[in-house]
């Protein structure tokens, strides 16, 4: 992976529809999974924080999950250390709507 910050940022403009200085971390995988690299802004410029793997692969996100991949500080942590986070998408409890939690509420006080 020969990217560096003037390509990552296109990507993240371009094909994400991002944008770079909002603070995320954007992540980047080679095809072989044995290669990422990170784009972020802190406030004063861009970073990029990369890593090759010495033995094995980086996890592979789950190709049929539809959407927009989201990982939390930990989930990050532990796909950059190279754990394998395949059945997260998979298994993950779906996020509860703050309007359904109210209802349930609701019912459980009237009751």
């Amino acid at each position: 992976m020969r990217a560096s910050y003037d390509s990552l940022f296109g990507r993240v403009k371009t094909v994400l529809e991002k944008d770079p200085f909002s603070g995320h971390l954007f992540l980047f995988v080679n095809k072989h999974r044995t290669s990422c690299k990170c784009l972020y802004y802190d406030g004063t410029g861009l970073v990029i924080i990369s890593k090759r793997m010495e033995r094995g692969t980086f996890s592979k996100i789950n190709p049929f999950y539809p959407g927009e991949v989201v990982m939390t500080e930990a989930e990050f942590g532990l796909f950059f250390e190279g754990a394998n986070l395949e059945k997260r998408f998979i298994e993950s409890p779906r996020e509860i709507k703050k309007s359904i939690y109210k209802k349930q509420e609701l019912q459980s006080a009237s009751i």
